[in-house]
Parts: C-alpha cells; structure tokens; sequence
C-alpha cells in the first residue's frame, strides 16, 4: 500500500498561496499602506531628475518603481544581484515595486546605475519627505530627543605599512593599478570599543522619546569621536529642550553651550581616576539609561533585520548605504505604529 503523503499536485495552487499570503499579512504591503512613494519620487526628481533617452532606446523604469527596489533592497540585506533574483523569484517583492505583471524586471546594472544617480543627495530628499509625511500624521517629536552613534563595520581591507604611511598621507600608492584602486576601501578606519577593534563606519542619531523614529542622522567614519557630532545631530524640532546621551558626550563646555541655546543636557556623568561617582550620580545615570535605552532599541531593530551591513567601497557609497538603513527603519517603524 503507497504511503499517503500531504503533497499535491493542483494547476490553482498559486492562486492559494497569494490568499494565504494576504491572509497571515505581508509586511511590505503594511509599509505600501502608510508610504506616500509617489511624493517619495518626486522628491528625488528633484535632486536627481530621469535622464533624457534618445528615440528608439530602452526606456527607464520610473523612479517610484526603482525607489521601491531600493526599499527591497536594504530592507532584507540585498546585494545588488541577490535584489534582481529576489524580485524575479518572489511574487510579493515584484508586488510592491508595482512590477508584478510587468514582462521586465531591473537587473543588478539598472539597480547600481540608479544608486549611482541619485547618491548621497537623493536618499537625503527621500528622508526629508518621509519625515515631512510621519510629521504630517501628528507623530512630531515629543518629550525629549537621545542622541547616540553606531558602528557599521566594512569590509576589511589589509594595507603593507609602507601603503599605510601613504595613504595617511591623503595619496595612492603608485603601483596600484586602477583594477586594485577601485576594490580598496581607503575611507573606512579602524577604532576600538570595549577592548574589541572594528572597521568601517558610523553614523550617529538624534531619536525621539515619545515615538522613536530617527528625526536626524551624521555618517563619518569610525575613528571619529562620537561626540564630535552631538550638535550636528540635534533635532530642533522636538518640542521638549531635553537631551539624553551617553558619559561620550560629557563635557562642561558643551552643556554650557547648550544651556545657552535652550536645550537641557541629560548626560550621564563618567568618574575620573581617583574619583568615583557619588551616590547622587550614580542615581542620576540610571535614571538617564533609562530613556536612553531606547536609542539602543532603535539600532537593534536595523540589526535585526541585517540592516547594519556595508558591502561597498568608499565613503560615499558608504554614506548611501547608511541613510538607506534610516530610511526604511522609518517605514518599518511607521508601519508599527500602524499611523
């Protein structure tokens, strides 16, 4: 007697899987609910309008389409060849880049052009827009803003020390060929963090208390100080002059400075040698963790879904990988929210 087996064979089983899809809730379909990507791309046609394409050429996808790819892409971690396999492969990705009966499909060369296009200046219009939207929902900044920066770590790059000696010299060593020049990343730096060396990037936050969402964002790279971004990062909109950061931020200058302007600085306080915290102190940091913890929440949610991965090179391309990370943080946040 044949064993009996839950595999059948049925010409409607695709028609199936789409309802069972939609029944248990598909996640980029609860962001296409809440994302405006039209006003998304017009706002990069603005810092980056569609090239003009001779008669008789291929014509370009529209920017909504490719800005929609970009999503797919940082969203689950892509390379540019995984996004063109994915998008090929899987219903719901062409679904929500509005390419789902669409004869053509973007290629890895069509994602890279597009990046290239709208850069550093392109993925800044989309953030500024979708911020413009969650504000324009009522979620406007509220009760405080925690500023903290984290790493992204790069590839490794491995340099001789005579390379090292020139290249900190701002030059490029004379028997690189171009082929090798352009598979070195000589931007990204190396720094240690709890005793533990890491190398690549940072870009430090300024996140609301009341909502969490990353209302403004620096990239550099990893060698520099987090504190050296504190003002640059600060959110004037918020509606609270409260600040909470971390003991990197101290310092009796800057919180005077910021008093100055209005803001009240919630720094935790770091003991010197020979000259431990008092009690009060002690008291003052938890009860400034407390609220600061929620920045760390923020950069656990953009590693959790592999969001904190670099794999190009240059500062550049780095800077577009790291406020495509904000960007769809954002939407996936916005999309909780369920605003």
């Amino acid at each position: 007697m044949a064993r009996r087996t839950a595999v059948t064979n049925d010409l409607l089983a695709n028609d199936g899987y789409i309802q069972k899809v939609d029944a248990i809730g598909d996640p980029l379909q609860k962001i296409e609910a809440v994302v405006d990507f039209s006003a998304l791309a017009q706002a990069v046609e603005k810092i980056a309008p569609r090239p003009e394409q001779p008669k008789g050429g291929r014509p370009p996808y529209p920017t909504e389409v490719m800005v929609r790819v970009l999503v797919v892409k940082r969203l689950h971690g892509l390379s540019d060849e995984q996004t063109e396999f994915q998008l090929l492969d899987r219903r719901s990705f062409r679904r929500f880049c509005g390419l789902e009966h669409s004869r053509n499909i973007p290629d890895r060369t069509t994602i890279w052009n597009f990046e290239n296009r709208i850069g550093v200046d392109g993925v800044n219009a989309l953030f500024a827009e979708l911020d413009r939207q969650i504000r324009a929902r009522g979620l406007e900044a509220r009760a405080g803003q925690i500023v903290d920066a984290t790493l992204v770590p790069a590839p490794k790059q491995h340099f001789t020390r005579e390379e090292k000696a020139i290249l900190d010299q701002d030059a490029m060593p004379a028997d690189w060929k171009p082929a090798k020049r352009r598979q070195k990343d000589v931007d990204a730096r190396w720094t240690k963090k709890h005793g533990k060396s890491h190398h690549g990037y940072k870009f430090t936050v300024s996140v609301d208390r009341k909502h969490k969402f990353i209302r403004t964002w620096v990239p550099d790279t990893a060698c520099v100080h987090d504190s050296q971004h504190l003002e640059a990062a600060l959110d004037e909109w918020n509606t609270s002059a409260e600040i909470y950061a971390d003991k990197g931020y101290v310092g009796a200058e800057r919180e005077e400075r910021l008093r100055e302007q209005g803001y009240r600085p919630q720094i935790q306080r770091k003991a010197k040698q020979g000259k431990p915290l008092s009690a009060c102190q002690e008291r003052r940091n938890r009860r400034i963790a407390k609220v600061r913890a929620r920045v760390e929440h923020v950069f656990a949610a953009i590693t959790q879904w592999g969001g904190k991965r670099i794999r190009t090179i240059g500062q550049a391309r780095a800077n577009f990988a790291m406020g495509m990370m904000v960007l769809v943080y954002n939407m996936r946040r916005l999309a909780f929210l369920g605003a």
